[in-house]
């Protein structure tokens, strides 16, 4: 994204860091990605790893920074859908000139994030048709609409009939796709078609439904709200629903608080006065000076059912409360569903929600993620990782640290989370269990904020600008891990960044110079348990395009990471989506033209179009094999 506050930390005073904890945990060559599994056996030191080859065979790109995408050879790419084309039987054609908010609810909407291909239907296979749900995160004024300047004179500018068209390109698109041949492609709007966003009427359900903070003038029980926004990743339940995962809402709500009470909650989510966005200028929801508790009923983890065009979607509260970067699950050998969340933004934390009963696939509980216990995660030197508990009345979750009941918890996660010395972290953004390995991957883009203070031999560095990814393994057997643990032990897979030039990266020894990366986002898994890692940032922090890389996670090639695809200028890749038979992956690139002095009249990139006048488009676009093989052959 463009605003600056998105990297802003919001912990006051955060504790022994991630990076401080990573380098009492690994010697200057212990912390080589090869030690894991050696380091798991004698937590005090880890050992290189041998080289050895990928498992992956395709021709690796080279890297670039370029107007247009590029896939490895071998790969074709399709693009599926746009910003502005039609989701609803009646939505208009596109014309960017001539935009209503009418229209906008009726097309697909603007910087689509996480996506999932699902089944017709629930529990069926993936034939020869289904469906699509991508979240749509945000909005650049200033790249949506003509005259509009710089981000910041876009914000000055926009009107109040452009703020119900961006509101209107918030939330999420569900459409049909078919095949056709090897590919997929966007079928004619049918019966499951729905666009969700910021005006959708929703239900809040768990420990804050009906809170004082959550009631408004508009609600004056708390528990209905209307939309969703700033939909960042998200997960599936094994019930065949989308979580989709509010993340930065504090760019839409402006104006002065004039609560005491919520002070100190609302300046820990990163609430401003002028926020990057003009909203609160022209809807009184969004000015907390007039409705200081709006802000309150977003930030939520919301369960929408794709197979039900007329179902109200619902708020899941009991999974708290922070800028949710994703809500992937895992299953418990006693058959209770974990959900893995991180809170993007530099200093904040790891999360997990494990279910106060089991999943009955027979008899599906459609509450079951009303009751349970939301944890945020400690990591210990000595390769240790604990799971602390946000109850209220457990700890410092006491009525003399302001919570009251599980509500409050709930609702300043964040504090709570602070209260029980959580680690900070790097930027967590997805979150992930492997299928196959039974390992958790955790995506930390970077944080440019850690100080030279914090400088040690095993992290050389005086900011953390390309990330890494963190490696937790569950007790267990690989076959049936126990997420449900309350202990787990924790490594590294990768420190990001190019070998040679940045110090402190660490990846297999036989990288490629093509291999390395910069700010890791997503990732997904495909059969074979191989990761697929989405970048985020790379082009200011390392001057090469963001892409998509793909390393074995076991085996003589763990961690020899390889480019698969890099996006065009000014775009982030999200939402990796590989169908079960590795056919196909889905990508939505988002922002494409986002650069400094970028703007609708003269975009950095004119993508996926490329007509004169017509601005840069985010889009979700397939890729498979030109020979009908599995991707990454």
């Amino acid at each position: 994204m463009d605003f600056d506050s998105e990297n802003t930390p919001s912990n006051p005073a955060p504790r022994e860091t991630i990076g401080e904890i990573i380098a009492r945990r690994y010697s200057r060559r212990g912390a080589l990605l090869g030690g894991l599994a050696a380091a798991l056996a004698t937590p005090a030191a880890a050992v290189p790893m041998r080289g050895g080859p990928s498992t992956l065979t395709f021709p690796e790109l080279r890297h670039q920074l370029a107007q247009t995408d590029a896939v490895a050879e071998g790969h074709e790419s399709r693009l599926l859908i746009r910003w502005g084309d039609p989701v609803l039987p009646d939505a208009p054609a596109f014309d960017p000139r001539r935009q209503t908010a009418a229209a906008q609810a009726r097309q697909f909407g603007y910087n689509n994030d996480y996506i999932a291909v699902l089944p017709m239907r629930p529990g069926a296979p993936i034939t020869d048709r289904a469906l699509l749900w991508a979240n749509h995160e945000y909005t650049n004024t200033n790249l949506m609409f003509p005259g509009m300047g710089s981000p910041g004179e876009a914000r000055a500018r926009v009107t109040a009939q452009q703020v119900e068209i961006e509101l209107m390109a918030h939330g999420g698109s569900i459409v049909e796709i078919e095949r056709e041949g090897r590919s997929w492609k966007l079928a004619p709007p049918g019966r499951l078609n729905r666009r969700i966003t910021a005006a959708t009427p929703m239900r809040i359900s768990g420990p804050a439904a009906g809170h004082p903070w959550m009631r408004t003038s508009a609600d004056p029980e708390g528990r209905l709200v209307l939309g969703t926004l700033a939909n960042c990743a998200g997960g599936l339940t094994p019930w065949g629903t989308i979580l989709t995962c509010e993340e930065n809402i504090n760019f839409a709500f402006g104006g002065a608080l004039n609560d005491a009470a919520q002070a100190e909650s609302q300046r820990r989510f990163g609430m401003v006065d002028n926020p990057p966005y003009g909203w609160h200028r022209h809807v009184p929801r969004f000015n907390r000076s007039l409705d200081p508790n709006e802000s309150n009923r977003f930030g939520w983890v919301v369960e929408v059912d794709p197979y039900d065009p007329q179902s109200v979607p619902v708020k899941r509260t009991a999974l708290g409360r922070f800028k949710h970067e994703g809500a992937a699950h895992a299953m418990a050998p006693d058959g209770r569903m974990v959900i893995y969340m991180g809170d993007d933004q530099r200093f904040d934390y790891v999360y997990r929600f494990v279910t106060a009963r089991p999943h009955d696939p027979a008899s599906p509980d459609r509450n079951l993620l009303d009751d349970g216990t939301l944890s945020v995660a400690r990591f210990d030197a000595d390769g240790t990782m604990r799971w602390l508990p946000l109850v209220q009345g457990t700890g410092p979750l006491t009525p003399a640290n302001g919570f009251h009941n599980q509500g409050d918890v709930v609702i300043q996660a964040r504090r709570a989370a602070d209260l029980l010395g959580a680690t900070p972290m790097d930027r967590p953004e997805d979150v992930e269990a492997n299928p196959v390995n039974g390992r958790v991957y955790v995506m930390l883009t970077n944080n440019a904020n850690r100080t030279a203070e914090q400088v040690n031999p095993a992290n050389p560095r005086a900011a953390n600008t390309h990330g890494h990814v963190v490696e937790l393994i569950p007790p267990g057997a690989p076959s049936q891990p126990d997420h449900a643990a309350e202990t787990m032990r924790w490594g590294l897979f990768l420190r990001a960044g190019k070998p040679g030039v940045d110090p402190g990266t660490e990846y297999h020894r036989a990288t490629s110079d093509q291999g390395w990366l910069s700010c890791p986002d997503n990732c997904a898994f495909d059969s074979k348990g191989r990761i697929w890692i989405a970048t985020d940032g790379a082009g200011s922090t390392a001057g090469i395009a963001d892409g998509v890389w793909v390393a074995d996670t076991t085996g003589a090639g763990r961690a020899l990471t390889r480019l698969f695809y890099q996006a065009p200028t000014g775009a982030e890749v999200c939402g990796p989506w590989i169908l079960p038979d590795d056919s196909a992956l889905f990508l939505a690139i988002q922002h494409p033209g986002q650069n400094s002095g970028s703007n609708f009249e003269t975009p950095s990139t004119r993508w996926p179009d490329f007509a004169e006048g017509m601005p840069p488009r985010p889009s979700v676009i397939v890729i498979t094999h030109a020979g009908g093989a599995a991707i990454g052959s």
